[in-house]
């Protein structure tokens, strides 16, 4: 019973485990940086970001068809422009860089289903929006593999300045410039692994893979750096649960995932140790003499 339902799957199609293998790459390297997504109140940023670079990847499209180097690429340049160019927008008008971040990348994200429905048809748009997990080739595991593995190495070069920055960036300001420089280092981390993400579950539920399980370990520990090895326990285990109840219950794979995320969410809001509500309830209420 236990082999059909959790082995069975991966051992007789080579699909599952090509997929298995994108995801725990993508649970690997995704969730730590959604740790700092979430310490830094830039959950949302991770998601527009997301979406920004869906008109690079459906260049790429247009120009090579299902390549991966050239969405890649596409990506990447797409990614940085909207980052940078919200940036300079919030530094030289009113506006705060989470509203101009916002609206570059609602036009990003309109120009990109435009430039995807002109070249391609209603599957390739799907693809892009909400992934393609079982479809996974050889270049694109590479790509999920490279993306989350640079990832990691950035931020283990850039951890102590990143972990101040999101505490207390006043303190690290009066320290060095460092800020400004981990702050931009943190930005380019969030835009490559984006990139691998969406290969696996499309621009609009890639985010997930780096936020939900972030917000899954705040609530079982307050400790930084306990939590950055948490996350990805939370990220690696949902995935493949989520992978196994598509498969079993042959439902769409992206939104399975995600799903499964949500629900470790609502598991660890519950009874997580570190503000979990059934224990703050439970904990026993100081009487005032």
């Amino acid at each position: 019973m236990l082999y059909s339902l959790l082995i069975a799957p991966f051992v007789e199609f080579d699909f599952m485990r090509r997929a298995l293998i994108g995801l725990f790459a993508l649970g690997l390297g995704a969730a730590p940086v959604g740790v700092f997504l979430m310490l830094r109140r830039m959950s949302l940023t991770g998601d527009a970001v997301a979406h920004a670079i869906l008109p690079g990847v459906a260049v790429g499209f247009a120009l090579a068809g299902f390549s991966v180097v050239a969405m890649t690429v596409g990506g990447l340049i797409a990614g940085f422009i909207v980052v940078v160019v919200s940036g300079i927008a919030a530094r030289s008008t009113a506006l705060n860089e989470d509203a101009t971040l916002a609206a570059f990348y609602l036009v990003s994200l309109a120009c990109g289903v435009m430039l995807v429905s002109a070249r391609g048809s209603n599957v390739d748009l799907l693809h892009f929006l909400f992934g393609h997990v079982l479809a996974l080739d050889d270049p694109s595991l590479l790509l999920i593999a490279m993306t989350n593995s640079l990832s990691l190495i950035v931020l283990a070069l850039f951890y102590r300045p990143l972990v101040i920055d999101s505490v207390d960036p006043q303190f690290l300001s009066t320290l060095s410039r460092a800020g400004g420089v981990a702050h931009l280092v943190f930005l380019a981390v969030v835009v490559i692994t984006t990139v691998g993400a969406i290969q696996a579950l499309g621009t609009l539920l890639g985010v997930a893979a780096m936020i939900l399980p972030a917000v899954a370990a705040r609530f079982w520990t307050r400790d930084v750096n306990t939590m950055v090895l948490t996350a990805p326990l939370f990220g690696i285990s949902a995935n493949i649960i989520g992978l196994l109840v598509s498969y079993h219950g042959d439902s769409e794979t992206g939104p399975a995932i995600v799903l499964t995320q949500g629900f470790a969410v609502f598991l660890s809001l519950m009874f997580g140790r570190a503000g979990g509500l059934v224990p703050r309830l439970l904990r026993p209420r100081h009487r005032v003499a």
